[in-house]
């Protein structure tokens, strides 16, 4: 059988900013297609730093990342918007149009992408309906809970149907109700072979999963547990 080949590798990563501030230092990571990962550690040690590299925001100052065997650093920035297709982004302050229903906010990010009037709208509601919002696809986010803001916002991420789902603690702002939909959610979205990558500096919902855990400290790998039980420090 051959060897599972990881969807995404860390290679000697390191990040400095202006200043000299380090933020990540001779990072290793590996993760393969379908693993459900967990980043923790507490505020301003690099998880957000660490997932930017990913979808290419951010750049290491030494090392590389590859996705899919291929350096990010080696697609030309023209290309870049294809590129992040592959990966699709949930954040804590769900970054949602104001101006824009449920169904128009998803239905964005395939209009900029040129696709059909037709496909949009065969598309749209099948996503939606996915997140359990299938009825409020109509609704403008001011009218909308918080969790349900996030599953638009979920939505949105999941339409080009991506391999890798980056989720950049998509609980913050939400009530434990609310949280453990969205990490349902992604749990179910994860049962499809996507793969799903989670930053929080919440115990309780790692625990929980029961998954692949690493802690952050200091800008380096401290943990790296397969059974998602862990220790803060």
């Amino acid at each position: 059988m051959a060897e599972k080949k990881p969807i995404i590798h860390f290679e000697n990563v390191s990040k400095t900013y202006a200043g000299d501030a380090q933020i990540l230092e001779d990072v290793n990571l590996i993760i393969y297609p379908g693993e459900f990962l967990s980043i923790v550690g507490t505020s301003g040690v690099g998880k957000s730093t660490l997932l930017k590299m990913i979808y290419a925001e951010e750049i290491p100052t030494t090392g590389e990342v590859y996705f899919n065997e291929r350096p990010i650093s080696a697609i030309n920035r023209k290309h870049l918007p294809f590129f992040r297709r592959s990966i699709g982004t949930v954040f804590q302050d769900f970054k949602l149009l104001p101006q824009k229903t449920a169904f128009e906010n998803v239905a964005y990010a395939l209009e900029v992408d040129g696709v059909s009037s037709e496909e949009i709208n065969e598309q749209v509601p099948e996503i939606l309906d996915i997140v359990g919002l299938g009825t409020k696809m109509q609704k403008f986010p001011h009218q909308l809970s918080g969790g349900e803001q996030q599953r638009v916002s979920l939505a949105r991420a999941l339409i080009h149907r991506p391999r890798v789902i980056i989720a950049d603690e998509p609980t913050g702002n939400l009530d434990p109700i609310s949280s453990s939909e969205i990490i349902r959610l992604l749990l179910e979205i994860n049962s499809f072979g996507t793969t799903v990558i989670l930053a929080t500096h919440n115990k309780g919902i790692v625990d929980k999963l029961g998954r692949r855990v690493i802690i952050l400290s200091d800008g380096h790998i401290a943990h790296d547990e397969s059974k998602g039980k862990y220790m803060l420090q």
